[in-house]
């Protein structure tokens, strides 16, 4: 495991998509896995930046995301299909056509998560993995507890979770109780990840997920049973190692 400190967040989002450019430079017609939440939207704003200065060329890129809410369709500004193309998609020369996420409205789960399973199989598995850290440690949507050999699943969200987002739904029966997921065996099969994280609310974590015992009960934690993972962090978030 290689671990980049970052001087601060706009820093680990630099650094982060250098990574990531370099792997679209490397290999234009990549496979690359990725994430949504606060933690990669300077990473994306940065490789936008250099797309429009001519620096990337996405036009080959295949991308798969972790995970979408269950019940929310695309043009749902809360769903992850929205969220990508705000930040990402619609802002530079991607196929619209080889971007993919769970169908958030699909309702037949088993069917769904065979399907995307498949998929990403079919396109050759994931070049590089994007991902954010979780306060207690999960990835993706594999909370504390979830086994390590799981595949694409459906989960039930915790209360947690559906508690903090009803502030961005009118009413809590709109709130999504579910979710689509890569599993940890999926995220496990790309071939390089990169883990962001920063600010010293996180530093707990990252001391627990990177230098702690592997455990499902914190689910980052099998990352460093991984050949090729890379940290990227600030110094708030890795303040206690």
């Amino acid at each position: 495991m290689r671990i980049y400190k970052a001087k601060d967040y706009k820093d680990m989002s630099r650094k982060a998509a250098n990574m990531l450019s370099a792997q679209v430079i490397m290999k234009p017609n990549c496979v690359l896995g990725l994430a949504t939440g606060s933690s990669p939207v300077g990473t994306y704003d940065q490789l936008v930046e250099w797309y429009k200065k001519g620096d990337l060329d996405f036009s080959e890129v295949t991308s798969v995301n972790l995970d979408e809410y269950k019940g929310l369709d695309a043009e749902n500004d809360q769903s992850y299909r929205y969220f990508m193309n705000q930040h990402l998609f619609t802002r530079v020369n991607i196929n619209p056509g080889r971007t993919y996420l769970p169908n958030g409205m699909e309702m037949d789960e088993a069917a769904e998560c065979r399907r995307y399973s498949a998929l990403i199989h079919e396109l050759g598995g994931i070049d590089m993995q994007l991902l954010g850290l979780g306060h207690n440690g999960h990835i993706g949507f594999n909370e504390p507890g979830a086994a390590f050999e799981k595949d694409v699943h459906c989960v039930q969200l915790t209360e947690t979770t559906i508690n903090a987002n009803k502030r961005f739904f009118a009413s809590a029966e709109d709130v999504p109780k579910k979710a689509y997921t890569m599993g940890i065996k999926t995220i496990m099969q790309a071939k390089k990840i990169v883990v962001i994280v920063s600010g010293a609310d996180k530093a707990e974590i990252v001391k627990k997920a990177f230098f702690g015992p592997v455990t499902p009960q914190v689910p980052a934690s099998i990352l460093q049973m991984h050949n090729d993972v890379t940290l990227i962090a600030d110094e708030a978030a890795l303040s206690l190692i």
